[in-house]
């Protein structure tokens, strides 16, 4: 069955954060790189405007820009609220307040709408999720997987996360996924099991500390990359 946008809850981080959530040097940024599950974020028009090669996935970008910024709209006061109920779950430095962070987040956001028609008639936007996506084998350097895998292990199973892996190693040579927590703030538990399977199949797997911490604890990436 098809996502219906009223299931989707659109919340965009900017190019900034992607760089310090992925640790994204000038080499990295040179590749060719996916960002799955992106939804509004401004990582591919800001990649983009500074000339770097860039494709985003996510079930998102079946919908036009004008029913994504209705969705915006009708869904941004509510995640707020939530957030004000939640604050000691986050790291309120670089973010100083709910109110702060709303403005980041709008801003991402804005600048992703003011893209996304132009990047879709481009190929940079194209409707999609895991565990499949249409790509030809090692299309991409490098893959990105912010805020879906790890977060939503309640909801996404174990062999879920592992063939999503398997996937996105099938398409890029190296894939990077933030954070490695669920939405409570703890440790996936799909982590250890998935991160064997992944020795076991000849991959090269990492836990790397990144300079960025917005949840609480929440400041490690999974690298994985082919032998």
């Amino acid at each position: 069955m098809a996502l219906t946008l009223n299931e989707i809850v659109p919340w965009g981080r900017s190019y900034e954060e992607y760089q310090q959530m992925f640790a994204l040097t000038d080499i990295e940024l040179g590749q060719r790189i996916l960002g799955c599950a992106d939804g509004p974020a401004a990582f591919n028009a800001g990649l983009t405007q500074r000339g770097g090669q860039v494709i985003s996935v996510d079930p998102l970008y079946a919908f036009t820009e004008l029913q994504i910024r209705d969705r915006i709209a009708a869904t941004y006061d509510t995640i707020l609220l939530q957030l004000q109920h939640s604050q000691a779950d986050y790291v309120w430095e670089a973010i100083a307040s709910v109110a702060d962070l709303g403005r980041v987040r709008m801003a991402a956001m804005t600048q992703f709408l003011a893209d996304y028609e132009a990047g879709k008639q481009a190929g940079r936007y194209r409707p999609g999720s895991l565990p499949a996506l249409p790509f030809e084998n090692d299309y991409f350097d490098l893959a990105l997987v912010s805020h879906f895998l790890w977060l939503y292990s309640d909801h996404l199973s174990c062999e879920f996360h592992q063939q999503s892996l398997r996937e996105l190693l099938r398409v890029a040579r190296e894939v990077r996924l933030f954070p490695l927590l669920t939405l409570d703030c703890q440790l996936s538990p799909h982590l250890s099991a998935v991160t064997a399977q992944l020795l076991r199949d000849g991959f090269t797997v990492s836990r790397q500390r990144v300079d960025y911490e917005f949840q609480r604890g929440g400041n490690e990436m999974l690298v994985v990359r082919a032998a």
